[in-house]
């Protein structure tokens, strides 16, 4: 169900989107609303579920994560059971950075983050193989990102 917002709202989040830790003064003073009135658009937009969160987003360049693969994983075996226990397992891999179950060829699509070709390997062979259910794996290496979306507003 989609909520109805306004200029005003929609400015908020534009500003949130690009600093997330920008504070009811200053996102007032950038669009003309006091600080409490601010501050009570952010905390309707949060009631709404407009605004799930906020998070910190880490350079894993700077932390020696210098290789990003997504995988394509088909399950060997199909069932609710299966898929229940395939996604608790890969979640728990800290290498996994993001777990989608999806239609097409592939029944999940992975993002994985390695330190480098031989830790991804690793990863992959230890780790990921070793699951319940998995059949089929296809691994895309990033070369490099252009574009990071964000939601338009």
């Amino acid at each position: 169900m989609s909520v109805e917002l306004d200029d005003t709202d929609r400015a908020i989040l534009r500003l949130l989107l690009a600093d997330g830790d920008m504070g009811a003064a200053a996102l007032g003073a950038a669009i003309g609303l006091s600080q409490p009135a601010a501050w009570r658009r952010v905390k309707r937009l949060e009631q709404l579920g407009v605004i799930v969160g906020r998070q910190l987003v880490l350079n894993r360049m700077k932390l020696g994560y210098e290789v990003v693969v997504f995988l394509g994983i088909k399950l060997a075996a199909k069932g609710r059971v299966g898929l229940e226990d395939f996604e608790r397992a890969v979640s728990a891999i800290p290498e996994v950075q993001l777990v989608q179950h999806v239609l097409g060829v592939y029944d999940y699509r992975i993002k994985v983050v390695a330190r480098d070709l031989s830790d991804f390997e690793r990863i992959l062979r230890r780790r990921i193989m070793t699951l319940p259910g998995v059949g089929d794996v296809e691994s895309n290496v990033l070369l490099s990102e252009e574009k990071s979306s964000k939601p338009s507003i």
